[in-house]
């Protein structure tokens, strides 16, 4: 009688389990000492399509855990699961999946514990649930994190620029000329600006092309987005790529981080390519398709990046010249030159020295904490009959001298030195050939400048060249610095 009693009492618990498993959302199987499925529960019904007659008495992981999430076979003896039923170790897993009868899968996290009696394994439960949701949520939540992260990169980037602008010495705020070679320009301005066609600047350095670049940019419908200035000639020919495009972190040694490049951050807006004459011809090719397709790749990525930019390009070389020495790429020179605007040098509008004089005058007074009201009448007209080889930034550095030496409240000018002239020798000259002279002169330039090929007082300044120019004459003659 107490046996029956004690048997009708392990029925009900046993009943009780089976209800309580039965019944929780959690999908539940249970495995014998060989691994052999004794009992699975209709939540796991449920989500994998499995019916318990399915599995009894089989190797359940062969019919849901026969595959890794990429497609790869996962070997049984491999399986946390039945790990657990050969040493007994409970295991926690949420990185992996189960396959759905219908060849879907989905991601699990489960647990396998192990079923002991009188102090050997009988066998396994596992009890595990469907962790869609969390993980959507989480590649949700990563997704958001890095466009917040890339958004504050942009920001940083837009907050250097802005700082940049701010302490840039930019002497105006507009081009400043009422002479008929300005009216034209300003013609120009007008028309191109309110568009979004390319704009191709072409001058002598110091004519004020980055200035009729701004202005283009200012009455146009980007003026509330940055206007991204890119010095081609100044950046290292492989770091280009990088700098225009961006790269991702690990792309080459050194990037140890994601960077945003100038035409991502331009995006909206306008970038503006000074000296577009020095870009390497394989950045050509890539600087086509942003200007064709409006995309592009980051270094280091084969996601693809649209952009909507307006392109504005400058250059002091002569492009006729570089097209037909192969050294520019002719779609791209019609790609850029759409409209075509040619900066006129100082020497062909002298009738806007005098205001210039005044507006560079103004900005000196702000900046020097000095008083000046004008100019004298003598040195006026000295700077009128100069014929400025260095154009408006040979004037501004004449007249800044000049502001720092003289007292208020006029301004005088000292003589304006002319470029010397080579000494006379009463001895026959001898000559060398013309490789051997510009090798020379570019020794001499380097020995002035203590050896510095770029930067202000460099050799490529001195002998009004840009820096990846006089590097390439370098390397040809074979001078080193």
């Amino acid at each position: 009688m107490a046996f029956t009693e004690m048997s009708n009492e392990s029925d009900a618990l046993k009943k009780r389990y089976e209800l309580i498993l039965t019944s929780i959302g959690e999908g539940v199987y249970g495995l014998d000492k060989n691994g052999l499925t004794t009992f699975v529960n209709p939540a796991a019904e449920r989500m994998t399509g499995w019916l318990e007659e399915d599995l009894i008495g089989k190797i359940v992981h062969e019919f849901h855990h026969h595959s890794h999430e990429d497609g790869r076979h996962y070997p049984v003896h491999t399986c946390p699961v039945y790990q657990t039923v050969k040493d007994g170790v409970q295991r926690e897993v949420d990185n992996e999946v189960f396959w759905r009868k219908d060849g879907s899968q989905f991601p699990v996290e489960y647990i396998a514990t192990a079923i002991e009696h009188e102090g050997e394994i009988v066998g396994a439960v596992i009890v595990f649930k469907d962790i869609s949701e969390r993980k959507r949520s989480e590649r949700e939540l990563k997704s958001a994190l890095r466009q917040v992260e890339e958004l504050k990169e942009q920001l940083q980037a837009e907050n250097r620029y802005l700082m940049d602008e701010i302490q840039s010495q930019h002497n105006y705020a507009k081009v400043i000329g009422q002479g008929p070679a300005l009216d034209q320009i300003h013609t120009q301005i007008e028309h191109v600006a309110p568009t979004d066609s390319s704009v191709l600047i072409q001058g002598e350095s110091g004519t004020g092309k980055e200035l009729i670049a701004r202005s283009i940019h200012g009455a146009s419908r980007r003026r509330d987005r940055p206007l991204v200035k890119v010095n081609c000639g100044a950046i290292a020919p492989n770091l280009v790529e990088s700098e225009l495009f961006g790269h991702e972190k690990g792309a080459f040694t050194g990037a140890v981080k994601q960077r945003i490049g100038r035409f991502e951050l331009a995006d909206g807006g306008t970038i503006f390519l000074d000296e577009v004459g020095e870009l390497p011809l394989d950045i050509q090719v890539k600087l086509l398709r942003v200007l064709q397709e409006g995309e592009f790749e980051r270094l280091g990525s084969s996601e693809t990046l649209h952009v909507d930019v307006r392109v504005i390009a400058a250059t002091n070389r002569n492009m006729a010249d570089m097209l037909e020495q192969g050294e520019f790429r002719n779609d791209l020179y019609y790609r850029l030159s759409v409209f075509p605007i040619q900066a006129p040098s100082l020497r062909q509008r002298k009738e806007d020295i005098p205001l210039l004089v005044e507006h560079i005058l103004n900005a000196l007074n702000l900046r020097l904490a000095k008083n000046f009201t004008h100019i004298s009448p003598a040195a006026l007209q000295q700077l009128c009959d100069y014929d400025w080889p260095g154009n408006i930034r040979e004037l501004q550095n004449v007249i800044e001298r000049a502001a720092i030496v003289c007292t208020p409240p006029i301004l005088d000018v000292a003589p304006i030195p002319s470029a010397p002239k080579k000494r006379r020798n009463s001895h026959a000259a001898v000559l060398v050939t013309l490789k051997e002279a510009e090798a020379n002169h570019i020794k001499e330039a380097l020995r002035q400048t203590g050896g510095m090929i770029a930067g202000k007082q460099g050799a490529a300044e001195l002998l009004d060249l840009p820096p990846s120019t006089l590097r390439s004459k370098m390397k040809k003659l074979g001078v080193s610095a």
